[in-house]
C-alpha cells in the first residue's frame, strides 16, 4: 500500500509541476525533477508524514524498480535512431563527434582538476581526479530523449544528437572502466590489466551480443501474432526480460562478466527497427505505453538528489570546476569535430549545448567509485553535486538550444487559433448541457 501510495503521489506531483511551471516554459523534464525535490526527503518528506512525500533515501530507493525499467525502455527508444537508412548520412559524423567530445570533456577535466590538485593536494588526489574526468564523458540520454519528445523535435541535429548520446555513453563507460583501474593501480600499488583492458572490452562486447541476441528473438515473435496490442504486449515483455538479463554478473577465471543495461537495450532497439518491418508502428506505440513511466523516473531521481553536498564549500567549489570545465570540453569537443566532419553551422554552434545534462550513467560510475573507500566518497558527493545542477538546467538548455538550431517549431497562429476554438466549443457544449440537465 505505501508503494503504491509513493507511486501515485510522485506521478501527481510531477503533472501538477508541469502545470505550474508551464507559464516560465520550462521543460516538463524539469517539472519531474523539481517535484521530485520537493517531495524528497529534504522537504515535505522531512515531515515524515505518510503519503506526502518520501521520508528518507531509503524509501526512495523502494522505487528503483521503476528507474531500471525507465532506463531500459529509454535505451531502446534510442536504439530507433541507429536506422541504417539514416545512418548512412550521419553515421561518420556521429562517431567521430560522439568519440572527440567525449574526450575533449575528460582531457579538459583532468587538467582543471589537476591545477585543483596542485593548490589543494590534501583535497583532491590524482585517483580521484582521473575518475571524476572519465566520469565528465557520459550524458544523459534519459533528459534528452524527453526534452526531443516533447517538444517534437526534428531536424538535422536532432537526428544526429540522439546517435551521440548513445556512442557518447559507450565510450564512456570505455574510459570510466579503464582510468577507474589506473586509479585503483595508483592506490594499490599492482597493475591489474584485466581490470583495465579486458573487463571493459568483454562489457561492451557481451552488452553487444546479449542486445542483438534479444532483438532477434523479438522479431522472429512478432510475427507469430496479428494484433498490434499482442505485439506490444511482446515488446514490453522482452524490453523487460533484456533489462533484467543485463542485471547478471559474475565472474569466469580473472575476467568479470557484466552487462551495460544501457548499451543492451539500445542494441535491443537497433536490431529489431532495422529487421523488423513493422517496428516503427511498435515503438510509435510503446512510447505513449512509456509516457507515465518515464515521468515517474524523472520525479524519483529528482527524490534521490541529495542536497547535503551544499554543506562542503570544498565539494562546491571543486564540482563548480568539474562543471564548466566539462560544459567546456563538450562544446568545444562538439564544435570543432562537428566543424571538421562539415556539418551544418547551427550543429557547429548548438550540438554541444544539448550534451551537457548529465545523470543516470554518471551516478552508475560514482557508485563503481565507492570501491575506493573514502576516496571514493569525495567522488561520489562531486558527481551528485553536478548532477543536480546539471539534472534542472540541462534540459532547458537543450530546449533552447534546439529551438535555436530550428529543431523545434513554435506553435504556429493558425494552431493556436484551432485550439482555441476548439476548447470554445466544448466549453459551449458543456455549458448547453448543463442548462438543459438544469
Amino acid at each position: 500500500m505505501n508503494t503504491l501510495l509513493s507511486v501515485s503521489i510522485a506521478l501527481l506531483a510531477g503533472l501538477i509541476m508541469t502545470r505550474v511551471f508551464k507559464p516560465f516554459k520550462l521543460p516538463s523534464v524539469t517539472a519531474y525533477l523539481i517535484a521530485g525535490v520537493l517531495i524528497g526527503p529534504y522537504f515535505l518528506g522531512a515531515l515524515n508524514i505518510n503519503g506526502l512525500g518520501f521520508p528518507s533515501a531509503e524509501a526512495v530507493g523502494s522505487l528503483t524498480l521503476i528507474a531500471d525499467v525507465a532506463l531500459g525502455f529509454i535505451a531502446f527508444s534510442i536504439g530507433n535512431e541507429f536506422r541504417l537508412d539514416d545512418l548512412k548520412h550521419t553515421g561518420k559524423q556521429a562517431v567521430i563527434i560522439g568519440i572527440f567530445q567525449a574526450l575533449a570533456a575528460a582531457l579538459l577535466v583532468d587538467l582543471a582538476l589537476y591545477a585543483v590538485h596542485l593548490i589543494m593536494p590534501g583535497r583532491l588526489s590524482v585517483p580521484q581526479l582521473i575518475t571524476l574526468g572519465a566520469i565528465a564523458t557520459a550524458t544523459a540520454p534519459a533528459a534528452t530523449l524527453m526534452v526531443v519528445r516533447q517538444y517534437k523535435a526534428k531536424g538535422p541535429l536532432t537526428s544526429l544528437l540522439l546517435p551521440i548520446v548513445a556512442l557518447d555513453d559507450a565510450v564512456g563507460l570505455v574510459m570510466f572502466a579503464v582510468s577507474f583501474g589506473i586509479a585503483k593501480t595508483l592506490l594499490s600499488g599492482t597493475v591489474d590489466f584485466v581490470s583495465i583492458i579486458i573487463n571493459p572490452l568483454v562489457e561492451i562486447i557481451c552488452s553487444l551480443a546479449l542486445g542483438a541476441l534479444m532483438g532477434w528473438v523479438l522479431t522472429q515473435l512478432e510475427k507469430l501474432f496479428n494484433s498490434n496490442t499482442n505485439r506490444l504486449n511482446l515488446t514490453i515483455a522482452i524490453v523487460l526480460l533484456t533489462t533484467s538479463l543485463a542485471a547478471l554478473d559474475f565472474h569466469v577465471g580473472p575476467v568479470h562478466i557484466g552487462f551495460s543495461s544501457l548499451l543492451t537495450c539500445m542494441m535491443l532497439g537497433t536490431v529489431f527497427c532495422n529487421i523488423c518491418p513493422l517496428s516503427g508502428d511498435l515503438m510509435a506505440a510503446a512510447d505513449k505505453w512509456t509516457s507515465p513511466l518515464f515521468a515517474l523516473f524523472f520525479v524519483v531521481s529528482g527524490a534521490e538528489l541529495e542536497l547535503s553536498v551544499f554543506s562542503d564549500a570544498a565539494i562546491i567549489m571543486i564540482g563548480t570546476v568539474y562543471i564548466l570545465f566539462r560544459c567546456g570540453g563538450k562544446y568545444l569537443g562538439s564544435y570543432f569535430s562537428a566543424k571538421a566532419t562539415k556539418c551544418a553551422p547551427q550543429i557547429c554552434k548548438y550540438l554541444g549545448i544539448t550534451l551537457f545534462p548529465q545523470a543516470g550513467v554518471a551516478l552508475g560510475m560514482c557508485a563503481t567509485a565507492m570501491q575506493l573507500g573514502e576516496e571514493g566518497r569525495l567522488i561520489r558527493n562531486i558527481t551528485l553535486f553536478a548532477v543536480l545542477i546539471y539534472e534542472l538546467v540541462g534540459p532547458l538548455l537543450t530546449r533552447q538550444a534546439l529551438l535555436a538550431a530550428g529543431d523545434i517549431q513554435p506553435m504556429s497562429e493558425e494552431v493556436k487559433k484551432r485550439r482555441q476554438t476548439k476548447l470554445a466549443e466544448a466549453e459551449k457544449k458543456r455549458r448547453t448541457e448543463k442548462h438543459t440537465a438544469g
